[in-house]
Order: C-alpha cells, then structure tokens, then sequence
C-alpha cells in the first residue's frame, strides 16, 4: 500500500491472500506408445523426436502465466480497482498541502501530475518485466524481489554478481519503508490526539506516543489479520467521512490566492519530492494485487485498472495539496488536520483519523514483521518446539515496534518524517529498480534500435531514482538535525 498503502492494507482478506502462493497447474504431455507389432525404423523414431522437440518449443513460446494462476480468492476488477484507490487515502494524501508549500502550488500541480505518471510508468514496467520472465521461467507469478534476481540473472553481465543481493537490497528497502511508515502512523495519532483533546487535558505529544506503546504492542500481536476485519472496515469509513469534513473546512470560506506563492524555494523542493512519493506510491501492493486478480490481462489495458486508479488518485492528491495550501498558506502543517478548528466537527475529526490509522498500524507493520520473521529469522530456529518459536516471534514484535517508538519520540516531525521515507525507500522502490529491472528482462530479447531507445529512457528513470534518494534523504535529514540542535 500509497504506498502509504492504507487501503489495501485496511483489506485484510486481501493482504491474506497475498501470503498464499499461486500454485500451477501440470501440463500432461502424451506419451507415444508403441504396439508390440509396429515397425519401428530409425529415421521414424528420429522425425518423431524432431516433432515432440518441435511441440514443446511451441508450448514454451505459447506459455501464458495468466492461465496457470490458481488464487484462492481472486479478486474482481471492481475489486482491485476499489484497493488501489483506497491505499491512497492514508497519512500522505493529508500531508500533500505542505507538500505543495514546499514547492509552490504551480510548480507542485505539475510536478505532482509528473511525478504521478514516472510513478504509473514505473509500475507498469514492473508488471510487464514480472509477466515476461514468468513466461520464460514457466511459472504463475512472481514477488518483487523473486522478479528482480530472475531479470539481473539475464540481464548485462556487469549486473549478474547482483542478482542474489538484489533480494536482500528490495527487502530491506521494503522494510526499512513499512517500519518508517509505522514511525508515520505514531506521529500522526499522537499529535491528533493532542489537538483533539487539547480542551480537556493539556500532554506533551510524547506523552501520547508512550500512552499508545502498549496499545499497539498489544494490537501487533494479532498473527491473523482477520481479527482486525472488522476493525478495518469501521477505519476505511471514518476515513472517507473524515475527508469529506476537510473538504468542507477548505471551501466553506471563499478561497485567496494572496501571499500564496507560485514557485517555492529551490532548497525545499527535495521535501516536496520525498513526500509525494511517499503518498503516491503503492509499488509493494502492485504486483500481490495483480497476481491475485481474476482476469489479470485487463490490469495492464490502456483503459485498465492500473491507469484508471492512478489517474482518480493523482487527481486526487494534486486537488487537496493545491486547495489546503491555498486555504491555509504558509500555516499548513504536517498533516491538514492539524489545521482544523478546535471546535466540535475539527475535534471530532481529529480524533476519529486517529483512531482509524490506530487500527491500520499493525496491518502496515504486518509487513516488515513478515520480511524479519518469515524470510530471515524463523529458518534459524526450526529445531526449536512450536511454542518456543512462536515466544521468539512476539519478541521480534515487539522489537519492531520498540524500534519505530524510538524513531518516533526522538523525531515527533510528521512532514520531515514523511519527506524522509518517501526519498530513503520510495525513490529505489518506485523508480530505480523497476527500470533496472526492466531493462535486464529484455536485454536479450530487445533489437539494437530497440536496446538503444530502452538504456536511454530506463538510465533516466535510475538517475531520477538516485538523485531523489541522495538529495531527499540528505535535505530531510539536515531539516531533522536543524529542527533539534
């Protein structure tokens, strides 16, 4: 999930399906007996050979992944569609009016608008290099880091040393994403919170923070996320009514453009970068979602799901960062609620948000619990009794959560924080790796013209992708060290 991924996430039964692999279906190849009376001749034998060899080059150019994909629970077009467009409505669509303060409302809508469209490109290269080596390799699907060893494998030599670290490098980014995400959820209940309840009892946000620990211990010890169902579907409901409070609060005063400026300053647009991409980006649910859709073929279409999902949510974000920062100006903080009136509707808003990414948190740390526990520590103890291994797994819990705490309370800046993610993990993710990925999985294939036209664009996007990370991570980080020295 944007990404911040908060609506595919709030699906739990999707995110469930998601750990279940697709198992393919066995090709039967007839056998040519022959009869105890047939006369069987060397050059017969030989023409038959040359035709079953024939046959099955014929069925590995005709292998279609889609057709060999057996999901427990396939989710429709609608379906799809619905959880891409939910992941968009998180934490990062609230930040995008500071996100366009940074930038300036003109240069932020049309960099928004760009932004979004390296970021469609980006996935669709992604699905298209997933579905060719699929193709090659003869099976239903693939994960991001599965695609990503199976295209450095056949790509340049020079990127072939890579292609087992190239797993532990994506895992880690992803990881290191979904922890900072959670690190996001913290900051952003705990100063709602504060505002909220800021009538009746004055804390300091960290005070918040270390009253939410335990809770959300608690809760991240939940091992099926079915138990949280309910719980989601009551979050995705208050979000949408929470937006709709926003929207009112933007337009019910008559808009102003004075003291509002085009063009932000050159040195904040890096922050501008980081948090964009954090909100608009969803590359470590594309591929599950995909892989998990009944009829996968209409994903990719022109006028697919991909294409329509990214363009409602590109629309979206580059309309409430436009008109928050033209409401509120230089005020807008963090997150737009943070800017609501501390009356009755603002309050209960303010609340009502943090109760909702409350119960998202342990469905976005579900993740990075996964990549530590699943594909890392749990080999190391198979000898152990089941009991002990799963007292080990609540301590990896809980150290995850203690980590993001730590992160959290020493840092309670909810923009900075999400500036500095989206450039850290975002910018490799969303961008640079799905360009080298796509570039080595049709390396071999790709005409001269074609492996010209295709270094070019792809060298770009990993250009893009660097920078970004570099000069994101470096400007957020120096903000962070100038806001608390």
């Amino acid at each position: 999930m944007s990404h911040d991924n908060l609506g595919f996430t709030s699906s739990t039964d999707a995110l469930q399906d998601v750990k279940k692999s697709s198992s393919s279906k066995v090709h039967q190849i007839n056998q040519i007996n022959y009869g105890p009376n047939e006369k069987q001749n060397s050059v017969y034998v030989l023409e038959l050979e040359e035709k079953k060899k024939k046959g099955a080059n014929e069925e590995n150019d005709n292998y279609d992944p889609y057709d060999y994909r057996v999901v427990e629970h396939p989710t429709t077009d609608a379906e799809t569609l619905l959880h891409l467009l939910k992941g968009s409505l998180g934490t990062g669509i609230l930040a995008m009016p500071k996100a366009f303060y940074n930038a300036g409302y003109v240069v932020g809508m049309i960099a928004t608008i760009i932004i979004g469209l390296l970021c469609t490109y980006c996935m669709r290269i992604l699905v298209r290099s997933e579905y060719e080596l699929c193709k090659r390799r003869r099976v239903p699907s693939m994960t991001y880091p599965a695609t990503a060893e199976a295209a450095l494998l056949e790509g340049p030599v020079l990127f072939r040393p890579l292609s087992r670290a190239s797993i532990h490098i994506i895992n880690t980014f992803l990881m290191v994403y979904q922890m900072g995400t959670c690190c996001v959820y913290l900051v952003f209940i705990s100063k709602n919170l504060q505002l909220g309840l800021s009538k009746f009892i004055e804390l300091e946000v960290e005070i918040y923070m270390a009253i939410l620990l335990l809770p959300l211990i608690l809760i991240n010890y939940i091992r099926n996320l079915k138990f949280l169902a309910p719980f989601s579907t009551i979050a995705n409901a208050i979000m949408f009514a929470g937006f709709a409070i926003i929207l009112y609060y933007i337009f019910r005063e008559p808009l102003t453009f004075k003291d509002r400026v085009t063009v932000g300053e050159v040195k904040n647009f890096p922050l501008f970068f980081g948090t964009v991409l954090f909100a608009l980006e969803s590359i470590g649910v594309i591929m599950p979602l995909e892989n998990e859709m009944k009829t996968p073929r209409s994903f990719m279409r022109p006028c697919g799901v991909l294409n329509i999902a990214m363009g409602v949510i590109v629309t979206m974000y580059a309309a409430l960062g436009f008109f928050g920062y033209i409401c509120y100006g230089s005020k807008i903080a963090g997150s737009i609620t943070l800017n609501l009136p501390t009356e009755d509707l603002g309050i209960a808003v303010q609340i009502l948000l943090a109760i909702a990414i409350f119960f998202t948190h342990p469905i976005q740390c579900y993740v990075a619990i996964d990549i530590a526990w699943n594909e890392y520590l749990s080999s190391l103890f198979e000898k152990l009794r089941y009991r002990y291994k799963i007292l080990l797994e609540y301590v990896v819990r809980t150290v995850i959560i203690l980590v993001t705490f730590g992160l959290a309370i020493s840092i309670p800046e909810l923009d900075l924080f999400i500036s500095l993610f989206g450039a850290l993990c975002l910018s490799g993710l969303g961008l640079a790796f799905p360009a080298l990925i796509h570039l080595c999985a049709f390396w071999k294939v790709a005409g001269p013209t074609e492996k010209k036209i295709m270094v070019a664009k792809n060298t770009c996007l990993m250009l893009i992708g660097a920078l970004g990370l570099v000069v994101g991570t470096y400007t957020s980080l120096r903000d962070i060290i100038a806001k608390f020295s």
